[in-house]
């Protein structure tokens, strides 16, 4: 089907199992596909690779999709994204060390993520008022939701992420090296990097993602919106081959043939990829466990399709904290990056997702509920925000 073979960038993270196990698995190559996968380690190789045309697709972070269109942090590019190749799949994990000292200062179960950010703005205010140096916070990317899940966590206790600790940008396979060194005191990526420092002894998963927001869209496969209409057959063959793909992923009797490909791909463990898809995560390195259905969406409760107002919930967390304006014209631009029309022409219009799910489609811990048509609104409910005043502090 194609002329030539097709370059397709991924990071080392299980949320891009169903890529994986499209290339792997055979699935393209059913759709006539030849696919190269390349692994990168950070997402600003991956952006720019695709915004410049040496990647035909990426697995990418939702945000950037998103920010890439709207020209925020770089050169605008165009991007769309015609299938979600995850829903939720990152976590908070913290130093044994600060998991103690939130232990310490809370004031109920620390599983409860508004006790364990109470217990983190003591903390806070104590350092402050000691004159220690802030505690050190990792996340993959500025725009990403491990930048605004710390974000959200921090500030429902009143925390001020700008002035009251240091976000640190580090690429996913440096944040467990960086939690054992001591550079960060806690971080939030996605797996299977929180069950790597929980393996060796480093790290505790304090909260999962999803247990902060019930439903996010983490990683998308995207393309250039040019790219895009000029290879309608080669991409709707690939959106083909990814649900086929997800399909498979979640067909339990395939466990084992998933967690092979993708440990593989990973250099990780069948053993940690398994616990990620099937949602029971070891926490802590004697062997505490905890289990979620929702850790992690690869096929199931409708989440291949894309959802706008996922989008707009991405474009509120920029706005939010400095990294746009509030526009109509923007938040129209950043909805329309998530094309549930190319995947509906391919696969057929699904129906609603279950009544599992959140009925504002998102599921936030604390706070309204989620209205994509008020973004002022929403915005208005936060006590803690850039929005007023756009900036955006990171240390790079």
């Amino acid at each position: 089907m194609t002329d030539k073979k097709l370059r397709i960038g991924f990071i080392p993270l299980i949320d891009a199992t169903a890529l994986l196990v499209a290339v792997d698995g055979g699935f393209t190559k059913q759709e006539g596909l030849d696919v190269e996968l390349v692994r990168e380690v950070s997402w600003s190789n991956v952006r720019d690779k695709l915004n410049l045309g040496l990647f035909d697709a990426a697995h990418l972070l939702a945000p950037v999709a998103v920010a890439s269109s709207l020209g925020i942090g770089h050169v605008r590019v165009p991007i769309i994204t015609p299938f979600n190749l995850g829903i939720n799949g990152n976590s908070i994990t913290v130093s044994p060390k600060l998991y103690a000292e939130l232990v310490a200062a809370a004031d109920g179960d620390i599983a409860d993520p508004a006790v364990s950010a109470r217990a983190l703005a003591r903390l806070v205010a104590e350092r402050r008022k000691s004159g220690a140096e802030p505690l050190n916070f990792g996340m993959t990317f500025p725009f990403s939701h491990h930048n605004y899940q710390l974000r959200f966590w921090m500030a429902s206790a009143g925390i001020d992420p700008d002035e009251d600790v240091r976000l640190v940008v580090l690429p996913p396979p440096y944040m467990v090296d960086s939690l054992a060194s001591g550079h960060v005191d806690c971080f939030c990526v996605g797996a299977p990097w929180n069950s790597v420092a929980v393996d060796l002894g480093v790290g505790r998963i304090l909260h999962f993602g999803c247990e902060i927001q019930s439903r996010v869209t983490e990683k998308v496969f995207a393309v250039r919106e040019r790219w895009a209409n000029e290879r309608p057959d080669t991409l709707a063959a690939l959106i083909r081959a990814l649900a086929a793909a997800a399909d498979f992923v979640e067909d339990k009797n395939n466990l084992d043939a998933v967690c092979n490909i993708v440990a593989k791909r990973l250099d990780v463990t069948a053993e940690i990829v398994s616990r990620t898809i099937t949602g029971v995560l070891k926490v802590a390195t004697e062997g505490t466990t905890r289990a979620s259905d929702r850790y992690i969406l690869i096929g199931r409760n409708n989440a291949m399709r894309p959802d706008p107002v996922q989008a707009a919930w991405i474009y509120a967390q920029m706005v939010r904290w400095g990294q746009a304006l509030l526009t109509e014209e923007s938040l129209a631009l950043a909805q329309a990056v998530f094309r549930a029309d190319l995947f509906d022409a391919v696969i057929g219009a699904a129906p609603s997702p279950n009544g599992g799910e959140p009925a504002d489609g998102i599921g936030a811990f604390v706070g309204p509920a989620f209205a994509p048509t008020d973004i002022a609104g929403h915005l208005a409910a936060w006590r803690t925000r850039r929005s007023d005043r756009p900036r955006l502090s990171i240390v790079r």
